[in-house]
């Protein structure tokens, strides 16, 4: 196996993204994390019973 190719760039030799695709990956999987803990958050504070405000009884 060839571990040297002086025909490859830079990029092509560690094995990078010209295009940055893994940082499109990660930043969409990131914030569908990040709405996908807001909806569930929202959905359980919408759930939630009304707080009792009864004083005195």
């Amino acid at each position: 196996m060839r571990t040297y190719d002086a025909e490859k760039s830079t990029n092509e030799v560690r094995q990078g993204s010209g295009r940055l695709m893994n940082f499109r990956v990660l930043i969409w999987s990131v914030l569908g994390i990040v709405l996908a803990f807001g909806l569930i958050y929202l959905v359980f504070y919408a759930m939630a019973p009304p707080p009792n405000t009864t004083t005195g009884v």
